[in-house]
């Protein structure tokens, strides 16, 4: 595979290529990957799977119009009918006023900031298949498992490169390593429940221990078993930071730049007021050291750095990359992303929610009926109105604690409602892209399937 600085000259080279053919800005992406997998089940090896790619995109820009490509032919004969297809179509698009490359003078210079993304370590199919069989063996050693749907080990390297005709280029390379276990609880007489657990890593010696992931799923899968039905009303409902994480998505995806501009979000008036209770705080670091979404810049060559997004429950920004910027009148704010086709648009790196001051026991103590969600099914979020309304599973909370497994009900409200009424436990961890920890949400509407 390429190293950061061959994707770098890669991205520059096409650019180059496009300004001599007429364009007159330019921007282009590089991307190389590979990865090996290995699944497992029943202690025998299942699959084995490799992959390999690269591609390169290209964006040019002939006045306000733009178009965009892609390919992964990378000879030259393919790279000079890509530049010559990308610049008349340009010529053909039509104007877009706001369109344009990322402000020159806000480029990132300088060395990029150090995030310790790449192990460069080489990982043999054999070391994964066994962490895959050790996964899932603690899995099945639960008791209570009857079968499973396997356990899996996947290593990963990736190099990324972007340049503009405008002074930018950069690359920047990340290795990631993944270990999971899936496995079924009951029986068909008694009724059976699967459940999961999983990890990733940037580095190979970050990964959690197999055992512990594989136990995790064995008794997240046991605890389902035999689920009674919730009761139905209005009533505080908990959510598990695997699930919990999703509310931060609906947040982010309410302030991207594209919904705002195009009027589409239920929190359009919302900058710089209230959208959280008191004391709630969510971050953005993308400078996080080996961390699952970590990056020396954004998608269009400009610097970033933490952000508060949230601050005591006051939303104190938008998410915007240039071209979302410009037509609001702002600056952007360091979180276009950009893919090997089109333009950029907007993402976060690691997200979170900052850690309550009290433990999920204290924050669930005075609830006498609620639910403790596991699981969200479905897709019922209208992100113009804030409607929310998911079909879920976990337990009931009686008298303070965790009792009895629950499914098919519904849990439902309004976003807005539900983010002023969030309230976070102290149980923070660093496992994924987005964190949160446990959270309440009170004055949710429950019903029971």
């Amino acid at each position: 595979m390429l190293n950061p600085d061959q994707a770098r000259d890669r991205a520059a080279d096409i650019v180059a290529r496009a300004t001599r053919s007429g364009a007159d800005a330019a921007d282009a992406v590089f991307a190389a990957d590979a990865s090996l997998d290995v699944s497992v089940r029943l202690g025998a090896l299942e699959d084995i799977g490799r992959s390999e790619s690269a591609e390169l995109g290209l964006r040019v820009f002939v006045g306000n119009r733009t178009a965009s490509v892609s390919t992964s032919d990378l000879s030259n004969d393919a790279l000079d009918a890509l530049v010559d297809r990308a610049v008349a179509m340009a010529r053909e698009a039509p104007e877009d006023r706001w369109a344009g490359l990322a402000p020159r003078e806000r480029l990132m210079h300088g060395a990029p900031p150090l995030l310790d993304l790449d192990d460069g370590g080489v990982i043999a199919p054999a070391e994964l298949r066994d962490a895959a069989l050790a996964a899932e063996e603690a899995a099945r050693g639960v008791a209570g498992v009857t079968n499973s749907e396997g356990g899996g080990a996947s290593a990963s390297r990736m190099v990324w490169g972007l340049a503009t005709s405008h002074g930018f280029a950069g690359a920047y390379a990340a290795t990631g390593y993944g270990l999971s276990a899936s496995v079924i609880a009951g029986t068909g007489d008694t009724g059976m429940e699967r459940d999961y657990a999983h990890h990733s890593a940037r580095r190979r010696d970050h990964l959690e221990d197999p055992a512990a992931i594989g136990r995790r799923a064995g008794e997240r899968a046991v605890a389902r078993l035999h689920p009674g039905r919730a009761t139905s009303g209005t009533m505080p409902v908990v959510f598990d930071p695997r699930v919990g994480a999703s509310l931060l998505g609906h947040l982010t995806g309410a302030i991207g730049g594209q919904s705002i501009t195009r009027k589409t979000s239920f929190l359009l008036d919302s900058l710089g007021t209230r959208v959280f209770g008191e004391g709630v705080v969510i971050r953005d670091d993308p400078h996080r050291p080996h961390g699952l979404r970590s990056r020396p810049f954004d998608g269009e060559g400009l610097p970033v750095s933490p952000t508060e997004i949230v601050e005591n429950g006051m939303l104190e920004t938008w998410l915007l990359d240039s071209a979302s910027a410009r037509q609001l009148g702002l600056e952007p704010t360091g979180h276009a992303a950009r893919g090997i086709g089109g333009g950029p648009g907007v993402s976060t790196s690691n997200l979170y929610l900052a850690a309550g001051p009290s433990p999920v026991a204290t924050l669930i103590g005075d609830i006498d009926d609620g639910v403790f969600v596991t699981e969200v099914i479905g897709q019922g979020v209208n992100l113009v109105t804030g409607d929310y309304s998911r079909g879920a599973a976990g337990f009931r909370i009686e008298q303070g604690r965790l009792t009895t497994p629950i499914a098919e009900f519904t849990i439902a409200g309004n976003l807005k409602d539900m983010f002023l009424n969030l309230t976070p436990a102290s149980d923070l961890e660093f496992r994924y892209g987005t964190n949160v920890p446990t959270c309440r949400v009170d004055g949710m509407t429950v019903a029971s399937g």
